[in-house]
């Protein structure tokens, strides 16, 4: 027992301090391995144990934290039907020897990983019991043997999962509570809702209203407190997006949630699963966005779900976000003044001075060839375009390093450049390194942001450091301006960067983020440039909030190149929301030049709209095409 409350006192902790990772669907992966539907999928816990350890192995190794018994069903009134109701012990403790099983083999694989906690979730599912062919006391016996089963085997807690209408919530409940009553036993568990599609005629309570109901219950009754609550199966994770906006602002606990793979969805002619692991873990770093404590997948999300999952959001939930310590200062140490913005670059004057900015922003290529870039610049500064915008690793990819590309466009097209500094790739020693090395080279403009955690596919062994974030990179760069670094050590001579920062008006969770701008600005932040925006209304409330800053705000603009960049967009990038209004205008033609040409009128009429209260605009420039990008900028530079 002193064990098992030692183990969700880790996993508690571990809620806090970071992100869980719950592995995906046991029920999909026996289907793949060529077991029919008619089987028994529990009872394989005992006659396929191999194929059962297999696949929990396989999450394991995609980085999953807790492991899921194959027991969803393992209840003596489902196991009736195959003639196994006497057998329910034996299935169950045998769902939890196959997860330990796995689990220790997995620590002699790679003993480098033999202190990290992994837990075992017992996996009790509802009564299915549509003929009302059992009485509430009943079935409450029915769990409660199933929940005894799997704590004796050894599970950590139990995962009541998949609850769908208060009376399954409440025989979850009272057999807690009747094990408590006759053994003092106190099992922690979790208890997971599945919620409907709005308006199904499936759903008998929406599952707000469950979770309502369950609190109220629960305080009525003064029934036994879940660890924490969970959403799973029911929906894909478009939709399951607005569950979690749902219940969030009405639970005081973490929320686990595992979305399953969704149904295909209409593309033109087409329909197309969009549930790819990508796809998925764009929602599930959403869905952390918001408070989510814990991710998982249900049916149809696989390990290559979580593998990819995993590997973006684990690095960046362990960050030491903001939490740099600056060193004190000895006697001989000064903190110069800093150089006034106005001196500092020509986009420092324009910006003290209240003028309006124009930047276009160029993604470095994959190659060392720069010339094709630098003409594009020479191009632009023509047009009267004031500085460059130069990403850094846009989407955790490997392009040429922006430093140089910055430097190369500077020194041979003659036009000020806006640096991304970005804090995934390098350490805090790395960091300072490069801005004294950006100093050396005289980028002055640099914009500080966090960074897209290193995701699956080209260069699946990278790794993101995240030694601090956009807040506390910040703070550095701005203690560098006044010739101190971060240990408190006397610089030689000060640096002289505008130190600009990103705003996010799509901001799912927009307190945190205008809270997060704010730290930003207390930082030493001078000037910030949003996400792109496509919604200008959105940009104005926005600017309602930040406004008092005092900082000036440079407007993200992108110009939509067709229905399918739009929809890739949509979809696919972070921190980018397209609305629907915007899609139906462009899906409204059917040639590209059409469509391309509706997307550079969305950009001009959101210009227009914005222009009065914004310092400027950057631009993008879809597939580095600079052509669409003047024709967004005429009259307005």
């Amino acid at each position: 027992m002193s064990t098992k409350i030692s183990q969700i006192q880790l996993l508690q902790e571990a809620f806090q301090k970071s992100i869980v990772i719950f592995d995906g669907a046991m029920g999909t992966e026996l289907y793949r391995n060529h077991i029919f539907t008619n089987a028994c999928f529990d009872e394989l816990n005992v006659s396929r144990s191999d194929l059962v350890v297999k696949i929990h192995a396989s999450y394991l190794e995609a980085g999953a934290e807790v492991l899921t018994t194959n027991t969803v069903s393992a209840n003596s009134f489902y196991l009736q039907k195959f003639g196994f109701s006497d057998r329910t012990n034996e299935i169950n403790a045998a769902g939890v020897r196959n997860a330990q099983k796995a689990i220790a083999e997995f620590r002699v694989k790679y003993p480098q990983k033999a202190e990290i906690p992994i837990f075992i979730a017992g996996s009790v599912g509802p009564i299915i019991d549509p003929q009302r062919s059992l009485t509430f006391d009943q079935m409450v016996a029915v769990v409660t043997q199933q929940v005894e089963s799997l704590s004796h085997a050894g599970a950590d807690f139990i995962m009541f999962e998949t609850q769908t209408n208060t009376e399954a919530l409440m025989a979850a409940e009272y057999s807690i509570q009747r094990i408590r009553e006759t053994t003092g036993e106190e099992i922690p568990f979790i208890l997971s809702f599945r919620p409907y599609v709005k308006d199904s005629p499936a759903a008998e309570l929406s599952v707000s209203e469950m979770v309502k109901n369950f609190q109220e219950i629960c305080r009525l009754h003064d029934l036994p407190r879940p660890f924490a609550y969970g959403m799973n199966c029911g929906l894909g994770p478009e939709d399951m997006l607005d569950a979690v906006q749902d219940v969030l602002p009405l639970i005081d606990l973490p929320l686990v949630v595992q979305p399953e793979a969704g149904a295909p969805r209409k593309v033109e002619v087409r329909s197309i699963s969009m549930t790819s692991p990508e796809f998925f873990t764009e929602y599930a770093k959403r869905f952390i966005d918001l408070g989510v404590r814990g991710v998982g997948g249900c049916c149809g999300i696989g390990p290559e779900h979580i593998l990819e999952m995993a590997r973006s959001v684990k690095p960046l939930a362990n960050a030491r976000l903001s939490n740099v310590k600056e060193g004190s200062l000895d006697e001989q140490t000064v903190l110069r003044d800093p150089v006034p913005l106005a001196e500092r670059s020509a986009l420092g004057r324009k910006l003290s001075e209240g003028k309006w900015v124009t930047s276009v922003e160029l993604v470095p290529p994959r190659g060392f060839d720069l010339e094709p870039t630098i003409a594009k610049c020479r191009r632009l500064k023509a047009l009267g375009v004031d500085c460059i915008n130069i990403p850094d690793g846009p989407r955790a990819s490997c392009k040429i390093s922006s430093i140089v590309t910055a430097d190369w466009i500077q020194r041979e097209a003659d036009i000020e450049t806006i640096l991304h500094f970005c804090c995934r790739d390098k350490n805090l020693i790395g960091m300072m390194a490069d801005l004294l090395g950006v100093a050396a080279c005289g980028i002055r403009n640099i914009l500080f942001i966090t960074g897209d955690p290193p995701k699956l596919g080209e260069y699946p062994d990278a790794t993101g450091v995240f030694d601090t974030d956009s807040v506390g990179v910040t703070r550095i760069q701005q203690r560098m301006n006044r010739g101190v670094d971060l240990a408190g050590k006397q610089l030689p001579q000060s640096t002289s960067a505008v130190t600009g920062v990103g705003i996010d008006p799509n901001a799912l969770d927009m307190e945190r983020e205008i809270a997060r701008f704010f730290r930003k600005v207390e930082a030493g932040a001078e000037f910030a440039i949003t996400q792109p925006v496509f919604d200008a209304e959105v940009l104005l409330r926005t600017m309602d909030r930040i406004e008092s800053a005092g900082i000036p705000i440079i407007a993200g603009i992108w110009p939509l190149a067709s229905y399918r960049n739009a929809y890739f967009m949509k979809t696919e990038v972070p921190g980018v929301t397209v609305p629907d209004s915007i899609m139906e205008r462009m899906e409204r033609y059917e040639k590209k030049e059409d469509q391309q040409a509706e997307g550079i009128a969305i950009a001009r009429e959101s210009i227009e709209r914005i222009r009065h209260r914004m310092a400027g605009i950057q631009v993008s420039a879809p597939f580095g095409n600079i052509d669409i990008v003047s024709r967004v900028l005429d009259g307005f530079i």
